[in-house]
């Protein structure tokens, strides 16, 4: 039977780093370049090798569906790693539940050493008293983020501030991107667009006379402008414009000059 000593250098010392949008409050102490220089100054310190880093940069830490951790995960029960490091233990993730099920459960049934640098916890250590009450505030502290900013959020859009992206016609301003100026070209198609309607024509007509006169349909023409938009890049047929397209232009309430926000809705974390 191999001793501790000998499993620890024949496995993998993972050295987990994540970073999220709402982790840009505290500094730059949390930015990967950061976390990494930290967690290899401390494998190298503690003689712990054969390291490599899993990174999820921009992922909440609220659950862990993320990429990186869930590799890591992987690559524990394959029996790979026998050490997991992270620069605390909000790092690892900000629910209380989780985190517990992790540190609790999970690593000590794969025989994986834990360790959060600046929280001073180490599992050869033993049971860390304090390591449940920081799982509880780092919970909190997403929760707060969360309200935070929801309620900045809903500011900016009760002043008219526009919080979307602008419909087909309209373009950001480059000098302001929180206003929208029309966008001349893709406007007289809009034009054309509500003039056909007046005269009588049905969706699938103008549709097919937009198509028949070459007109890029919405998507094709924000990839040709470089516009980052959502949609296919490639499409078979990129003057090819649908009847449901035509009747959202057309229903589209932003066209008359309002600004729309709050359409959808989801669920606030509860405290």
């Amino acid at each position: 039977m191999q001793s501790k000593k000998k499993k620890e250098q024949l496995g993998l010392t993972a050295l987990y780093c994540r970073l999220s949008r709402d982790d840009g409050a505290e500094g730059d102490s949390n930015s990967v370049a950061n976390q990494k220089r930290l967690l290899q100054k401390y494998a190298k310190e503690n003689s712990l090798g054969n390291t490599r880093f899993y990174v999820d940069d921009g992922y909440t830490g609220t659950n862990f569906n993320r990429p990186s951790f869930q590799k890591m995960i992987e690559d524990v029960e394959m029996g790979y790693v026998t050490a997991v490091i992270v620069k605390d233990m909000s790092r690892l993730g900000r629910d209380y539940l989780g985190v517990g099920y992790y540190t609790d459960t999970f690593f000590p049934e794969h025989n994986i050493r834990f360790i959060a640098v600046n929280d001073c916890v180490d599992s050869d250590d033993g049971e860390n008293e304090l390591a449940p009450f920081r799982n509880v505030m780092n919970e909190m502290y997403a929760r707060d983020i969360s309200r935070k900013v929801r309620s900045a959020h809903r500011i900016r859009g009760n002043s008219g501030e526009p919080l979307g992206q602008p419909p087909y016609g309209y373009r950001k301003d480059p000098l302001n991107k929180k206003h929208w100026i029309i966008d001349p070209e893709a406007a007289q198609v809009v034009r054309d667009i509500f003039r056909m309607c007046l005269e009588g024509k049905g969706n699938d007509t103008i549709a097919r006379i937009l198509q028949e006169n070459g007109i890029l349909n919405c998507t094709a023409y924000w990839h040709e402008k470089g516009i980052g938009r959502g949609g296919k890049k490639t499409q078979p047929n990129p003057y090819r414009w649908k009847n449901s397209t035509i009747r959202k232009i057309l229903t589209q309430q932003e066209y008359c000059g309002d600004v729309i926000n709050f359409k959808t809705y989801s669920q606030i974390l509860q405290g």
